[in-house]
């Protein structure tokens, strides 16, 4: 139970630092030049500007955000609900100091990067791409429109991605339509393909390891000429060929980019008709210290 609470406290920091960070990149780098966030948040920006000055980003953020988490609930759970409301909770709350209390004058340019719209996409993307990868790997959301992706792609048999993809294409066509100028919506695509690429590093890290399928022979000899080499164990399965019917071994390896060339030689050093297939891995969990 201790142990429980001390996680979900964790999380609960996280999350808050996810906020912040996540509302530095938008309200420094993004609103002051009037470029779009992607999502949920980019739909926020457009209505700040198309509406009266007393509906705030901050207020769109919320209203449009919360009901959608509450409307997925059934779907995504309790805990991923209560954590993502949390993150747009204080992703609201301190866009709005930034803009509304704090001695930050970001109506006309960013406080860092002027009027570059170039600099402004970029880092505003990165940064909030920060934020929404840590409220991710926390178990929350920063953002309503994967929820609407989950529940409504199938539906009409798209994929998620294909789903958030396409709202997101719309949203900067509309963005293009009122403003009657496509250069901050093109700007804007440069700042979603930032967010997202910088989201794909912080949850599933930068330097991903790679999974190689050896299927040989000699599994027996595989297995410890690579446990020797790399000090890291291996799993060894039992195969037979499709064609060949011979019996033969598959041993399944854990390495990261720089050791693939070295293994790819202890290998074929071995046996030179093994089969490797190598594939990425996001992350590599270890229950505890015993090799297979």
């Amino acid at each position: 139970m201790n142990h429980s609470i001390k996680l979900r406290m964790i999380h609960i920091a996280m999350l808050t630092v996810a906020g912040m960070i996540n509302a530095f990149g938008i309200t420094i780098f993004l609103t002051p030049v009037k470029l779009y966030d992607s999502g949920i948040s980019g739909t926020s920006m457009l209505l700040e500007q198309i509406t009266p000055p007393y509906l705030s980003l901050s207020l769109f953020l919320l209203v449009l955000n919360v009901p959608l988490f509450l409307f997925g609930l059934k779907k995504q759970g309790k805990t991923f609900t209560a954590y993502a409301i949390y993150a747009v909770a204080i992703y609201s709350l301190f866009a709005w100091l930034i803009t509304d209390v704090l001695p930050i004058d970001v109506s006309m340019a960013s406080p860092l990067a002027g009027t570059d719209l170039l600099l402004c996409a970029l880092f505003g993307g990165v940064i909030s791409g920060i934020g929404s990868g840590l409220a991710i790997r926390c178990g929350g959301a920063m953002d309503g429109i994967e929820v609407m992706a989950v529940i409504f792609a199938k539906r009409l048999g798209v994929s998620v991605g294909t789903f958030v993809m396409v709202y997101n294409i719309l949203l900067y066509i509309v963005c293009g339509i009122v403003l009657q100028s496509w250069i901050l919506p093109l700007y804007s695509i440069v700042t979603y393909t930032a967010a997202l690429k910088t989201i794909d590093f912080i949850v599933e890290g930068i330097d991903r390891a790679k999974c190689a399928i050896i299927v040989t022979e000699k599994p027996d000899e595989i297995c410890k000429a690579l446990s020797e080499a790399f000090g890291s164990g291996t799993t060894k399965l039992n195969a037979k060929g499709g064609y060949s019917n011979r019996s033969k071994g598959m041993v399944y390896f854990i390495v990261n980019r720089y050791q693939v060339i070295r293994m790819k030689n202890i290998v074929q050093s071995i046996d030179s008709t093994a089969y490797i297939a190598i594939s990425e891995v996001a992350d590599v969990f270890s229950v505890n210290n015993n090799s297979n």
